[in-house]
């Protein structure tokens, strides 16, 4: 009898011993933010990760360790002790043919960089906010450090609030007398004659296409705000100069609209460049300054993909929530009309006929372009104070960006068309 007892014990013991440690991501848990954290954590000390994509809003599933167990506490992240027989449970209700859902394994942590310039500007970046908060790290690389072929030793590459057309964010209307404006200006046109450029608009135009071969070649690309469609604009014009005297010292190309080549672009078409040095806008991709829209009803709706067929849009849609509140920058939204027909909308707002989140293929790497400054902060001026991320442990429209950040440790499905 007394056998019995120890092998019924012993029995019980393996049903109930925690195998894995579930992070789940809906709404029971108390920081999504730190929660990527803890996953990309796993993954840099070579600990198995799943991604239960579209199961309590995009759980992760991690092989137990103690360790990992103690970051969850330190981190203040909520976790769930879930045994072999649990787990078990989970995934075949997942690998179900009528659910949409998927388990998608990470494998390493990818390698990140943040292109930034060094110097303080009076504005804060979204990502690096976010990534420092949820306890990833990252390098700062900028316009030095492509030109040296650093960009091939990161999987990941993020473009801060950049203006890659030379025109200063165009900034000078309002900003020209600003102490921080003139720094900025004299800082990038001295960076481009110690790297062999007579203008800033030159340098950028060699940092735009060495980007383009790292995508090629298998990179990772994300970008926010203007960044995102400066980029393209560059793409776009060639060697064609649209900077007026105030910016390069000489007078902008007299046919910069028709010169324009749209097949160069990785996402918009058919757009018109602001050829005024004066307005606060690089052209009509962005919808700031015509978009009939109130703080309290703007949002933007995450589309809905199939996991099992569609895990890359899957993933970079992950959240608790499909309707995000939405927020301004300089570049807030992107008119539809001129998103070239190939390239996946991920979250819009079709009553007024913007995309807020989009994503792409070029060669064999990815780009995904996602509108606004700040998640948390509408309408961020120049000189704001920065987002207190511990207030919005739970930001939606975070977690868009830290889905970006987990993306490249997949192992790459090609996305369905």
């Amino acid at each position: 009898m007394k056998v019995i007892y120890i092998i019924i014990f012993l029995i019980f013991r393996q049903l109930t011993y925690a195998n894995y440690i579930l992070i789940p991501m809906d709404e029971v848990q108390k920081n999504h933010l730190k929660a990527y954290g803890i996953a990309y954590w796993a993954l840099q000390n070579d600990v198995e990760v799943s991604w239960l994509l579209n199961y309590r809003g995009g759980s992760f599933i991690i092989d137990y360790r103690s360790e990992i167990e103690d970051e969850c506490k330190i981190r203040g992240v909520s976790y769930e002790m879930t045994a072999d027989f649990q787990a078990n449970q989970i995934f075949t209700e997942i690998q179900r043919p009528d659910v949409n859902m998927d388990r998608v394994k990470l494998g390493k942590a990818p390698k990140i960089a943040v292109y930034s310039p060094k110097s303080n500007l009076p504005w804060d970046d979204a990502v690096t906010l976010v990534l420092s908060y949820a306890e990833i790290p990252y390098d700062v690389i900028y316009d030095k450090e492509i030109a040296e072929g650093d960009l091939s030793k990161y999987d990941w590459l993020h473009l801060h609030h950049e203006d890659f057309t030379g025109q200063y964010g165009k900034f000078y209307g309002n900003y020209s007398n600003a102490a921080w404006y003139k720094n900025s200006q004299q800082e990038l046109e001295d960076l481009a004659a110690e790297l062999g450029y007579k203008k800033v608009s030159d340098l950028k135009r060699f940092i735009v296409k060495s980007i383009r071969d790292y995508v090629s070649q298998g990179g990772f690309l994300f970008a926010m705000c203007s960044a995102t469609d400066t980029y393209d604009i560059v793409l776009a014009i060639g060697q064609t100069d649209i900077c007026a005297p105030m910016f390069d010292g000489d007078p902008m190309d007299a046919n910069i609209q028709s010169k324009l080549d749209y097949s160069q672009t990785f996402a918009f078409k058919d757009f018109t460049l602001s050829q005024n040095p004066y307005e606060y806008k690089f052209s009509d991709i962005d919808v700031s300054t015509y978009r009939k829209v109130t703080e309290d009803n703007d949002f933007f709706y995450l589309f809905d993909f199939s996991a099992k067929w569609d895990p890359i849009p899957t993933m970079l849609c992950q959240d608790h929530e499909k309707i995000i509140k939405g927020f301004m920058g300089q570049t807030t939204a992107f008119n539809k009309d001129f998103i070239k027909s190939n390239i996946l909308i991920l979250g819009e707002n079709k009553s007024i006929n913007e995309a807020k989140y989009i994503h792409g293929e070029f060669g064999k790497g990815t780009w995904t372009f996602y509108g606004g400054h700040d998640p948390e902060d509408y309408q961020h001026f120049v000189g704001d104070p920065k987002t207190d991320l511990d207030l919005h442990p739970n930001s939606p429209g975070y977690r868009l960006i830290l889905n970006n950040i987990l993306f490249p440790a997949a192992k790459k499905k090609k996305m369905k068309t």
